[in-house]
């Protein structure tokens, strides 16, 4: 087996095999490190072992039995940690919900996944999860309880205190031997892809899997033993959940969780802890290297960060490097189905390569660019990604022909992404397979124009969505962020643009937008952009 040095005491800690072992490993590895640090609560790993072990308790007292779905809908706390790790650790399936979701999509996921216990809260931004599921009267299928972990109980509901007081009357043998009983490729959580464009769907990923791929990730991206990560990412996402929580319990890395992203709060929150670790998109680390007021904080102790999403520019890279002093910038590309990872760019490579590259596949699994034919496609031709490997998920919650139509019979799971693959291995990422559009009969791929866009220096962010048009089929619209005192008009960014593309990529229309609607987990929402392009011009 597997195992990790424990610097501090000089054993070796066997490599945990599924999230039950994640945090008696973390305790045995890295005991007396600070493992989190949450407002004036400061825990080491050890008391975070302990901490699970109580919500594993609680789980237990609440009837909790192996396979049981526990719905979680609150944002990044301690709370958040300990509950659902505790709850994993006997055997419930974990189902992750999106804190903007409304009542009527939060019940949806509850009752398509037959959750039997809900894990919520009362206040967090000013909302009431509580209230808001029992006023919309919605169905929730099974659940048969709720808890609060912050705020007062509501009537029917059991409060946190409550909660881990009912876990007191359960003997930890129990506990114990409900961990020790979960295998490798038992279900570990069933996570909702965004639905964007259509129903979500439900994820189902196995302990075993999320293990391996976290630990080949933490490699990829340098995380280390000592590092400390604030963990903006929202944790009901793949990666605010296993790139952060799992990540750090694997290499003992201080957790510093944020419950929303606000620079006034984070820029502090940064030099007072000596954050190490920042994984955010272009959008975060542009904030923060434009606030005014960032010299006045210490952010020297920031070594790794972690850029993802569209819009990465090598000046981005470069200005990260030199303005911020970090050095180790990476790039990654994944998504829910292939437990969230399918390639990491390292993070020594050069700012052209990060910024326009996603890097080689995570080691021991396959990437291929390939044509509508299914047939494999030589380095710099663009084609569908398909990805095969112990990375892809075990399908989709109850309902084989979606699956059978993502993953084929020879398990390679078809992403939906237009990519191209260079001589080395590492693949860049053209567009989804959705948002191309025909101009005349050319494709023309949105992220190529976006990113000729991005370099406008009085554009701080754009998307380019495809609108019908009765002469060429369709065309390209714009929607673009003007840079802070910045206003360049569509004349302007059309001589632009046709300066650098063949003329049916040139977009027809330019709309300056304060910002681009994206989801909580940062993901751009081009279907909406679709619709406003849609609509009639103003007279």
């Amino acid at each position: 087996m597997t195992s990790v040095f424990n610097d501090l005491s000089g054993t070796l800690a066997p490599a945990p095999a599924t999230l039950a072992q994640l945090a008696d490993f973390a305790a045995d590895a890295y005991g007396r490190r600070e493992a989190l640090v949450d407002g004036e609560v400061r825990w080491t790993f050890t008391r975070l072992r302990d901490e699970i072990a109580a919500c594993a308790r609680a789980a237990l007292a609440q009837g909790i039995r192996p396979g049981d779905r526990v719905a979680v809908w609150a944002p990044n706390t301690r709370q958040w940690i300990t509950a659902v790790l505790g709850a994993v650790s006997v055997g419930a399936v974990l189902v992750p919900l999106n804190t903007r979701y409304k009542a009527a999509e939060a019940a949806d996921i509850i009752r398509r996944s037959g959750a039997r216990l809900l894990l919520t809260e009362r206040g967090f931004l000013g909302i009431d999860y509580v209230a808001m599921l029992r006023d919309a009267g919605e169905d929730l299928g099974g659940l048969s309880g709720t808890v609060v972990l912050r705020g007062e109980p509501a009537e029917g509901t059991i409060g946190w205190a409550d909660y881990l007081a009912a876990g007191e009357r359960v003997p930890d043998p129990e506990r114990a031997a409900r961990s020790a009983a979960v295998r490798p490729g038992d279900l570990s959580d069933i996570l909702f892809t965004s639905g964007t464009t259509g129903r979500s769907k439900g994820v189902l990923t196995t302990h075993g899997r999320t293990l391996r791929v976290f630990r080949e990730w933490a490699r990829a991206v340098t995380l280390r033993t000592g590092d400390r990560y604030l963990l903006v990412n929202p944790f009901f996402h793949v990666f605010g959940y296993k790139a952060g929580i799992v990540a750090c319990l694997l290499k003992g890395v201080t957790m510093v969780p944020e419950e929303v992203f606000d620079l006034e709060r984070i820029l502090p929150r940064v030099a007072e802890e000596r954050i190490s670790v920042l994984m955010g998109t272009p959008t975060v680390f542009h904030s923060l290297l434009d606030h005014p007021r960032r010299a006045g904080y210490d952010l020297t102790a920031l070594r790794l960060a972690g850029v993802g999403g569209s819009g990465v520019g090598p000046e981005l890279i470069e200005r990260m490097r030199a303005e911020l002093d970090v050095q180790a910038v990476f790039n990654a590309y994944g998504l829910t189905e292939s437990t969230g990872v399918v390639c990491v760019c390292p993070p020594d490579e050069d700012a052209r390569t990060v910024a326009t590259t996603a890097g080689p596949a995570l080691p021991g699994t396959e990437v291929r660019v390939v044509g509508a034919d299914g047939a494999p496609l030589p380095p710099g031709e663009p084609g569908e990604v398909v990805v095969r490997g112990y990375n892809v998920m075990s399908g989709y919650l109850d309902d084989p022909e979606a699956t059978a139509r993502t993953v084929d019979a020879d398990g390679w799971l078809h992403t939906g992404d237009i990519g191209v693959l260079d001589e080395r291995g590492y693949l860049s990422l053209t567009d989804r397979l959705k948002d191309v559009y025909i101009v005349g009969g050319f494709n023309a791929y949105p992220a190529e124009v976006e990113n000729v866009l991005r370099g406008h220096p009085r554009i701080s962010d754009v998307a380019v969505v495809g609108a019908p048009d009765p002469r060429l089929g369709e065309v390209g619209v714009a929607f673009y962020v003007p840079a802070p005192g910045a206003a360049p008009d569509p004349a302007e960014l059309t001589a632009w643009a046709r300066e650098r593309l063949a003329n049916f990529k040139v977009p027809r229309r330019f709309h300056p937008v304060p910002h681009l609607p994206r989801n909580a987990a940062g993901k751009l929402l081009k279907a909406e952009l679709r619709r406003t392009a849609q609509e009639p011009a103003a007279p």
